[in-house]
């Protein structure tokens, strides 16, 4: 963020700067930590009882709905018809800043429907520019600079990720206040205000510049270019991406009833369930929730057929250089070389993947009467929604874990219909959401 530029984790092309950085930050996106997090478990519990459920009953108003032929954005618009995406990009939102910030430090997308659209209109407005700024973002400044009047995208670009970055800078600001003060460090807060990733790199980064902070506990400003750097991307990862698989199970769901209506029958058994209450609101274990089967396919299987970000992952070869492919039929590949692998075509393996081009959760509750191997290869070898290795998703878990939650809200409460999917069929770009931003949907009060 800002002049100069500061890279963060996912654009830190060598290996061992890229590695202390995730180090850091390993801890609290590992999945036993995330599982048992009381923070972040308040903040669900607050985000879907308090926002997300009353957003949906809030689609029944006596609105007249809007039509098909319109673009709406974030406004229900009643009946039960609304474009899903939004909301499912406010709620994944303010979860993941909510566990990056704390609650009250987070952004509030689901209640500030005028802020929601804001921001969506300035995010996905850039998203057909991102190729040379991301691809070649060297040249790409090289171009500005000493090429006056010539830029390979338009200005307004730079100006909207500039009102982005200055959003999520507010927001680094209010959650610095609270980890400077004893009583952030200290723990006395509430759960759901502890801003987990935020107060871990803000540790980490400050033992690392060994004394470079401040007196009175605040950072210097490259630490707080730093820290903002990567929670950016951290946000703007964790949304995106969990958004657009939450669009394409809600789709899929809306077109196979029985298998929605068989989720259904599975949410049932969990205790508490995922309704409306009088009483104090509290929400399943997360162990619980994981364990669903059905859940768990519904969610693997769009994983699969509807990769957030199904094109080319760059990597870089060891120094050494390394053989890549099949052991029989590898070939040497040089070092320092840049080389990809696209999910959208792992996936795709019909010898991995039986009538790969359908979606088919069956195929995950089916893994008992497979071999070693063949699971391997479905669940780890060829699937690769999150990457793998060492520059695997770090926040795959983070992703899992509320898409569970929200899912698991809607269907406990609501069965869905499509009203509109036009140009549901996703984009051509890094991350890959509908071409409409758009699933008109109808919700239908299930019994409870």
């Amino acid at each position: 963020m800002g002049e100069p530029s500061v890279d963060n984790m996912f654009s830190t092309a060598s290996n061992k700067p890229h590695s202390r950085r995730k180090r850091m930050l390993s801890n609290v996106y590992s999945k036993s930590h995330i599982m048992a997090n009381e923070a972040l478990k308040a903040q669900i519990s607050t985000i879907i009882y308090d926002r997300f459920l009353p957003y949906l009953a809030s689609t029944f108003d006596d609105t007249p709905p809007t039509t098909t032929t319109e673009q709406p954005q974030t406004q229900p618009g009643g009946g039960g018809v609304f474009n899903i995406c939004a909301l499912l990009s406010a709620t994944t939102m303010d979860i993941v800043t909510g566990y990056i910030f704390g609650l009250n430090a987070s952004s509030n997308l689901i209640d500030n429907r005028e802020e929601l659209a804001w921001f969506l209109d300035l995010y996905n407005s850039r998203r057909s520019f991102n190729f040379w700024p991301q691809e070649f973002p060297r040249f790409t400044a090289f171009v500005e600079r000493w090429m006056p009047g010539y830029r390979l995208s338009p200005k307004w670009v730079d100006e909207a990720n500039g009102e982005i970055e200055k959003w999520t800078a507010d927001m680094c600001e209010r959650a610095d206040a609270q980890v400077s003060s004893a009583g952030a460090v200290g723990g006395e807060e509430k759960a759901e205000c502890v801003p987990v990733v935020y107060q871990q790199l803000w540790k980490a980064l400050s033992k690392e510049a060994k004394g470079e902070e401040e007196s009175g506990g605040t950072l210097s400003q490259q630490l707080r270019m730093s820290l903002a750097s990567e929670v950016l991307d951290h946000l703007a990862a964790g949304f995106d991406t969990s958004g657009i698989t939450l669009t394409y199970i809600v789709h899929e769901l809306s077109q196979h009833p029985d298998i929605q209506s068989r989720l259904q029958k599975e949410l049932l058994t969990l205790s508490p369930r995922l309704v409306p209450s009088s009483a104090p609101a509290a929400i399943p274990d997360p162990k619980a929730v994981d364990a669903l089967p059905v859940l768990h396919a519904v969610i693997w299987e769009t994983l699969r057929l509807h990769s957030a970000i199904p094109g080319p992952q760059p990597r870089f070869t060891p120094a050494q250089g390394c053989r890549l492919g099949p052991e029989e039929k590898s070939y040497y590949v040089p070092g320092g070389v840049r080389v990809s692998a696209s999910a959208g075509l792992l996936h795709l393996n019909e010898e991995v993947y039986e009538r790969a081009s359908e979606w088919r959760p069956e195929r995950w509750l089916d893994m008992d009467r497979l071999d070693v191997e063949k699971k391997k290869d479905m669940e780890s070898r060829w699937f690769w929604a999150f990457g793998s290795g060492g520059r695997m998703c770090i926040g795959s878990h983070l992703a899992v874990y509320q898409m569970k939650y929200i899912v698991a809200a809607l269907y406990s409460n609501y069965s869905t219909t499509i009203v509109d999917d036009t140009d549901i069929e996703q984009s051509d770009a890094y991350t890959a959401p509908p071409k409409s931003d758009k699933l008109m949907i109808k919700l239908i009060k299930a019994y409870t």
